[in-house]
């Protein structure tokens, strides 16, 4: 079976691709080509949709899945396929529509049906839901905010930084939706078939200081796989939910290589 060449990151919400950069360069570093998207309409760099968040507000989830299909279907073999807290839950709907060799979720979102909601997530994400209005807004996080949220375990300078480095609004409506789905009938945009035999291997990875994806959201996340195909979980202790930026992100970025590599798929 062909080892996998190619690594797609997916970023999450309120950062850009640009919150991968210490591991492009890591695995590029290590021979593999490394694809990082951004969403439609983040073409352009943080302070150009921090000054216009328009392309933020028009995005939806089948958007984001059609861009990351498109791309990963232009490849000659299936990649392995990264993705980060929201990125987390579109590399769960990637597998599950049949793309990647393997995948990793780090501090991954929750897909349709995971109803954990631990009290630091309602914090971290009350910027977006105190008012119904958001639903139809880019919101942006303060720095408090942020620091709650993406790096309680950093320093302040530290924080500083990255939140002046990577920082931008997220969609309301994504978010409000992501919700949502929980609650309405049929399938959402988040939907994936926790049976599918025929998915890649999947690993989640969990920081346990996390706010916003806590370890009891991962947990539950990985326990809806009822499928016959590779699903674990592994949890680093001290780490935050800006895991690919936190001192010491290099011992993870070689587990989930190694992980992806052990058990991709042809």
């Amino acid at each position: 079976m062909p080892v996998p060449d190619t690594i797609v990151l997916v970023h999450g919400f309120w950062v850009t691709p640009r919150s991968w950069e210490n591991w492009i360069t890591h695995y590029e570093a290590k021979g593999f080509r490394v694809l990082a998207p951004g969403y439609p309409g983040f073409e352009v760099e943080v302070e150009a949709l921090n000054a216009d968040p328009t392309p933020i507000v028009d995005l939806t989830v089948p958007k984001i899945i059609e861009k990351f299909e498109a791309v990963i279907k232009e490849l000659p073999a299936p990649p392995i396929i990264m993705g980060h807290s929201a990125g987390g839950a579109f590399t769960q709907i990637l597998l599950d529509h049949g793309f990647g060799a393997a995948g990793v979720a780090l501090n991954s979102a929750p897909t349709e049906g995971v109803r954990v909601v631990p009290l630091s997530q309602l914090k971290s994400t009350l910027p977006v839901f105190k008012s119904p209005a958001n639903r139809h807004k880019a919101v942006g996080l303060s720095f408090e905010e942020w620091q709650y949220a993406f790096t309680n375990t950093f320093t302040e300078e530290e924080g500083r930084a990255l939140y002046a480095r990577y920082h931008i609004p997220a969609s309301g409506n994504i978010v409000w939706g992501g919700v949502l789905a929980n609650f309405q009938p049929g399938h959402q945009d988040t939907w994936v078939n926790y049976d599918n035999d025929d998915r890649a291997p999947l690993l989640f990875i969990s920081g346990s200081e996390d706010h916003i994806m806590p370890p009891a959201v991962q947990k539950s996340n990985a326990k809806h796989y009822t499928s016959n195909t590779v699903t674990e979980v592994k949890e680093y202790e001290g780490y935050a939910h800006l895991l690919p930026a936190q001192a010491g992100w290099e011992e993870i970025a070689d587990y989930a290589l190694e992980w992806a590599l052990k058990h991709a798929r042809s």
